[in-house]
């Protein structure tokens, strides 16, 4: 049976579609994702993320732990701010990618994919096994709520008071919301400014409707996983069992840069190390685009100008901003130039596609 949401009462009043996602009952959409999708580009949407994992790391040793456990250098980070990083396999395989906060000078959160949610908490405690730090998974106690569109600030700001102007992308705050105690994030998974609100779970409710209410006469709407992933798409963010996976490392997913190798010893350090040196042609992750209606899906095979297939979609969707199908693909250095004509086979047709810089869409400055 799927766990649902803090706010699962809500959805349902709200009429939602659920579906089980990583164990989790969650909301897919509540009416058109069309609609969801385009209000979050225009306006705002209101997400429910509660099924992502939160582990907390607390500590005198909490960012040499993390130091360690990760292949990021999150002693680094300020007090305050947060880190895209990723934590791999002795093998260098990406077991997950996740967003680190700092909280205080010994204090993390790290959050992590829901599907992976057990194996990120497993392993942090088994990776810091040796450091005076406490690893707590407070995941089943934590609800997240996120407002991501051009209007999110405006309806943040009125709900927390709190000074946004003050607040830059990749950063947290304490801040309260409708009475209640939050870490208010400005981070997202949409492309759009947005913002995240990570709340005890028994106080959800209370937020959302807060949210909900500030939001009136400012375009914003309850969405649904089903936009989300359009949305992430058009940013050209990569997706944990997409474009991540336990098999790729973060070289082969062409995010090498987030390997920091200034920092000491860390799991998975000497096989990142021979991949990082390793003389093979790296893959490289594009972005794809054709006209039409018909859409590369992922698994689909990307094809050269002589039917060899030369790789392989991840992701891919008909944009509803762009009115055209996108698609993120893996394939070779040397077929990975914007501008690169190539096809995809879509059932026995090849569709022919074409190499594009990424993201392919990026909001207004």
């Amino acid at each position: 049976m799927s766990t649902p949401s803090p706010l699962h009462a809500v959805h349902e009043a709200l009429g939602a579609s659920f579906t089980d996602f990583a164990g989790w009952a969650m909301p897919l959409r509540y009416g058109s994702e069309l609609a969801e999708h385009k209000a979050v580009r225009t306006a705002a949407g209101l997400f429910d993320l509660s099924h992502m994992g939160e582990i907390e790391l607390t500590g005198p040793e909490a960012a040499a732990a993390l130091d360690y456990a990760l292949v990021g250098k999150l002693s680094a980070v300020k007090p305050g701010r947060a880190r895209y990083t990723m934590i791999c396999a002795e093998s260098g395989g990406v077991l997950d990618d996740l967003v680190v906060y700092r909280l205080a000078a010994d204090r993390y959160l790290v959050v992590a994919n829901a599907s992976n949610t057990a194996v990120v908490a497993a392993e942090l405690l088994s990776r810091a096994a040796a450091f005076d730090v406490e690893v707590v998974d407070r995941s089943a106690e934590t609800a997240l709520i996120a407002v991501q569109g051009p209007n999110s600030a405006a309806i943040v700001r009125e709900v927390t008071g709190a000074d946004l102007d003050a607040l830059p992308y990749y950063a947290s705050v304490a801040a309260t919301a409708a009475g209640h105690d939050v870490l208010l994030a400005r981070t997202g998974y949409t492309g759009e400014d947005g913002f995240e609100l990570y709340v005890d779970g028994a106080l959800a409710t209370d937020v959302w409707r807060a949210l909900t209410a500030a939001g009136e006469g400012r375009g914003l709407v309850p969405a649904g996983l089903a936009c989300r992933d359009t949305l992430r798409l058009e940013a050209g963010m990569p997706l944990y069992g997409n474009e991540l996976n336990a098999e790729l490392t973060p070289f082969d997913a062409a995010l090498g840069r987030v390997v920091k190798f200034d920092k000491g010893d860390f799991v998975g350090r000497a096989a990142l190390e021979r991949r990082r040196d390793a003389d093979v042609e790296d893959k490289v992750l594009v972005g794809l685009v054709t006209t039409g209606k018909r859409a590369p899906r992922p698994g689909y095979a990307v094809l050269d100008a002589a039917g060899n297939r030369v790789g392989t979609v991840t992701s891919g969707a008909l944009s509803p901003t762009l009115g055209h199908p996108v698609a993120l693909a893996y394939v070779p250095a040397a077929a990975s130039a914007p501008g690169t004509a190539l096809s995809v086979d879509v059932r026995g047709t090849a569709l022919p596609v074409e190499v594009v810089e990424l993201p392919f869409y990026q909001r207004p400055a």
